[in-house]
């Protein structure tokens, strides 16, 4: 009925890719089937005792269940600024330069909705997180991408970004207003320098545009690597705004606290939108998340080992599968090339076989961007003994093609 009433912005978005593998996820076990579990980046562990404790108690307190501040509350705003004076040695105003959010991903489409104007151009490197590219178009912008590259370590070509970029910018017609990094990248887990930043923030002034970064996964390091921020750069607050969430440092994914912090007219913008559109997270959860963010950071910590512990755990089973995988330096994912072998199915119909034949369900890198395609992301949220049991079954799955090799 009514078809003449049309919903066009949601018509910009494709089918989702990874809606597929989930589907068929839910079949399986829908059937009993055991899958194990790579696909998605939702942290199992559980929050750390001391933020649940301070939750419990916020909640007792009557005062605390009513409407509250959209923008967060004073006292996690300050938390905020303490976080990055301490982290980054970057002086921020709370008031003016900070401004919580429910998640990250909320705020990347509270952002783009309140700073794009029709036609307007942001430039997403590709692979990407589909929200930071998305959440443009929903708001009625347009996308231009390249893609990026790294080397065995994952370590960013960044004179090869810095052309492609240069590129981009001198073709695109109306000129990009935004450009987004996202480092460590999601899904590649790919690292920068801090030169880099240098190095942008110098563009962004020189070719007039805004930098959005996005350090999600900054504080998931190893081996001696740690993630700089573009706000530790002199006069990264003229032209950039760089969320963080709390879900994978504290396993607080459920608990939907990230933020933004920068440039005041980009901040304004997104405090503005969301005084408009909401009432906050719960007042409790962000007295909470202030106790995570000025407390013993040990947890944090301890949540990292485990990843790296993982990825050592999952890097030696595959390999033994016949699965070979380079170690990465930071996030709570793999970034797998296909097995040789089965390079030829694309990433798709790979991370679909591997999900019915062998109970195991990956991240298919087609998802992220033209650029993922030969890949599968998969996030390190099993167990060691649900690791080595995939890669027995995973060893199993390949026997079919390698057997079809000779």
């Amino acid at each position: 009925m009514f078809d003449e009433i049309q919903f066009e912005r949601i018509k910009r978005l494709p089918k989702y890719v990874f809606a597929e593998v989930n589907d068929l996820k839910m079949a399986e076990r829908r059937a009993g089937a055991d899958v194990i579990d790579f696909s998605m980046g939702n942290p199992d562990g559980d929050t750390p005792k001391h933020i649940r404790e301070k939750l419990i108690e916020s909640a007792q307190k009557t005062k605390t269940h009513g409407y509250s501040t959209s923008k967060g509350i004073p006292k996690l705003l300050a938390a905020i600024a303490d976080w990055y004076k301490r982290r980054y040695d970057c002086d921020l105003d709370p008031e003016t330069e900070c401004v919580a959010t429910m998640g990250s991903k909320e705020g990347y489409a509270h952002l783009a909705y309140a700073i794009t104007n029709p036609g307007d151009v942001a430039v997403v490197p590709d692979p990407t997180y589909p929200i930071h590219e998305y959440s443009f178009i929903l708001a009625g912008g347009n996308v231009v991408k390249f893609g990026i590259e790294f080397d065995d370590d994952y370590r960013l070509d960044e004179d090869k970004f810095f052309e492609d970029l240069d590129r981009v910018l001198k073709e695109s017609s109306p000129k990009p207003k935004y450009v987004l990094v996202n480092f460590p990248h999601n899904p590649t887990t790919a690292t920068v320098t801090q030169e880099f930043y240098v190095r942008l923030v110098a563009m962004a002034k020189e070719r007039r545009f805004y930098i959005i970064s996005d350090i999600a996964y900054g504080d998931i390091t190893f081996d001696g690597y740690v993630t700089p921020s573009i706000m530790s750069v002199p006069g990264a607050k003229d032209v950039a705004v760089e969320s963080f969430t709390l879900s994978k440092s504290y396993n607080m994914a459920g608990w939907r606290v990230g933020f933004f912090v920068g440039n005041k007219k980009l901040i304004g913008a997104l405090q503005k939108i969301k005084s408009w559109l909401d009432y906050g997270m719960f007042t409790p959860i962000q007295v909470a998340a202030t106790v995570a963010l000025n407390g013993d950071q040990q947890c944090v910590k301890d949540i990292t080992d485990k990843y790296n512990h993982r990825q050592e755990v999952l890097l030696k089973a595959f390999d033994r599968a016949g699965w070979h995988i380079r170690k990465n330096h930071a996030s709570m994912f793999v970034w797998a090339k296909l097995p040789e072998c089965a390079q030829h199915l694309g990433s798709l119909e790979f991370s679909k076989r591997l999900l019915k034949e062998a109970g195991v369900a990956v991240a298919p890198g087609i998802g992220f961007g033209s650029y993922g395609e030969g890949y599968v992301r998969i996030a390190l949220i099993e167990n060691d003994n649900r690791i080595r049991q995939a890669a027995r079954n995973i060893k199993e799955f390949l026997k079919q093609f390698q057997e079809e090799k000779k």
